[in-house]
């Protein structure tokens, strides 16, 4: 193998015989301590991720935009602080990749449009940002379908991502770039958005984790719609631990965000160890009254199993999300129209046909519909919270079906029930989204294909790092994350 060794990296690696493509592998809270130790330095590191995105990228498209010559400047750099033991950042060192919809100063952002396709933005966003700030070395950008619509990564600028784990599947989306790129070992931590499961469907598709958290705890802006609350930025990575890392660094308040919530995010350095016996848990096998794949059904209830050992209390007991889906339409098809509407009358040949639809929806909304949908959001809000009072967790799937087909642009049927739009084979994800409370996405096991099928747990609102936690305890059971994808 390509030894590490023969690169000329610290003893502990001649020892090992760790091969570069391992280094990739490694949790990032494990390269963030050996940077740190001067066990591996930041050119070094990135060098490792450099070689792997190089050897696998090309077979399942999720790094869209490269920028090697400035992340090499970045590690550089860092190396020369470390030198001189400098203070370091929460990141300093950890190569990072930014989703298509993320404004990048002086790096191509094309959000998966060709209206946008040659797009240099003049300013970072916040998260980005954030990310620099704290030490984190950007190498580019990761694909996402066309202005972050649907949950299946593919667009007329960069075509389809693959799934890592079987490369004719989907990857998921919208965040579907990063969560490959995450299973591919091209990147150690990955940021994504979600407005109906963008984290968490294809974390869960290609066996990473992936937070939608509490809206507000992590700022975003630019944003033409900073007061609509559905729509969140959000981490991803390998481990739930990695995953809070992340959060110490790119959460807190931000005044240029009205939503932002007044928070320390020291509380995500903390240890995610904790003791759950007693803690009562809700499980949910269909949300009421989904249809599930009976595959990804049989791998939930395994999971399901595994956890008691943690020592909570499941009970099987749904919550009522009765107004979920209709809540969520409205508000979406709203966002849509508002959004891109005045783009789509200026550019109408220049979208997809979903896309078109959702915002001709949002066209067809009266005031009195919003209304209708803010007084629902509020009532389900109430409800779920007492719910919630009772069971400190809601478990349930992330997603309704396995990884389909690359080549088919959303599920149409799931268990013979058709569906009538693009979106409603995320309902898992979405009636979710709606209530306003955090959800992981964590690696639970495999079909029988050897598909990855995720755990979503559910929290109390704004108990992000409660979540983190039960979704940590569960990991340490499992351990699923350590499963490479033989690419």
């Amino acid at each position: 193998r390509d030894s590490v060794a023969s690169r000329g990296l610290g003893d502990v690696y001649k020892r090992q015989r760790m091969s570069k493509a391992d280094v990739c592998f490694l949790p990032a809270h494990t390269m963030l301590d050996l940077v740190r130790q001067r066990k591996i330095s930041a050119t070094e590191l990135l060098d490792c991720h450099l070689d792997q995105i190089e050897n696998v990228n090309s077979k399942i498209n999720a790094i869209v935009t490269l920028d090697e010559e400035r992340a090499r400047v970045t590690a550089k750099n860092i190396d020369q602080r470390i030198m001189t033991q400098a203070p370091l950042g929460l990141l300093e060192g950890l190569p990072v990749a930014h989703k298509d919809l993320t404004v990048t100063k002086g790096i191509r952002t094309t959000f998966g449009s060709p209206l946008y396709e040659d797009f240099i933005p003049d300013q970072d966003a916040l998260i980005v940002e954030r990310f620099r700030h704290s030490g984190a070395v950007t190498l580019g950008k990761t694909n996402t379908p066309e202005f972050g619509a649907g949950s299946q990564t593919f667009n007329k600028v960069f075509g389809a991502t693959r799934n890592p784990y079987d490369l004719d599947k989907t990857c998921g989306g919208s965040s579907g770039g990063a969560a490959a790129a995450l299973a591919s070992g091209l990147v150690p931590i990955a940021d994504g958005s979600d407005l109906g499961g963008s984290l968490r469907n294809p974390a869960s598709f290609c066996n990473v984790v992936g937070l939608r958290p509490s809206t507000g705890l992590i700022p975003t802006w630019p944003n033409p719609s900073a007061w609509f609350p559905l729509s969140v930025l959000g981490p991803m990575a390998r481990t739930v631990k990695d995953v809070s890392l992340m959060l110490s660094a790119i959460a807190g308040p931000d005044p240029r965000c009205p939503l932002s919530i007044a928070q320390s995010p020291d509380i995500f350095r903390q240890d995610l160890g904790r003791d759950f016996s007693g803690v009562r848990v809700a499980w949910s096998r269909t949300l009421g009254d989904l249809p599930v794949d009976d595959e990804v059904l049989k791998v939930i209830e395994t999971a399901v199993h595994r956890l008691e050992d943690t020592g909570c209390i499941i009970e099987e007991v749904d919550p009522n999300l009765t107004e979920a889906d209709e809540v969520f339409h409205v508000l979406r098809a709203w966002h849509m129209e508002s959004a891109l509407g005045e783009l789509l009358a200026a550019h109408p040949d220049q979208f997809k046909d979903t896309l078109i639809w959702n915002i001709e929806q949002g066209r067809t909304l009266t005031g009195p519909d919003v209304a209708r949908a803010e007084r629902l959001r509020s009532t389900m809000f109430e409800r779920l919270n007492r719910f919630m009072n009772t069971y400190e967790f809601i478990i349930c799937p992330v997603t309704q079906v396995l990884p389909f087909d690359v080549d088919l642009p959303y599920v149409s049927k799931i268990n013979g029930s058709t569906l009538s739009n693009y979106l409603d084979w995320m309902k898992s994800c979405f009636r979710v989204s709606a209530t306003g409370h955090p959800a992981l996405s964590v690696p639970a096991g495999f079909s029988s294909s050897g598909l990855p099928v995720g755990l979503q747990i559910v929290g109390r609102f704004r108990d992000d790092f409660g979540v983190l936690q039960f979704g940590h305890a569960f990991e340490q059971l499992s351990e699923f994350w350590k499963v490479r994808p033989k690419i």
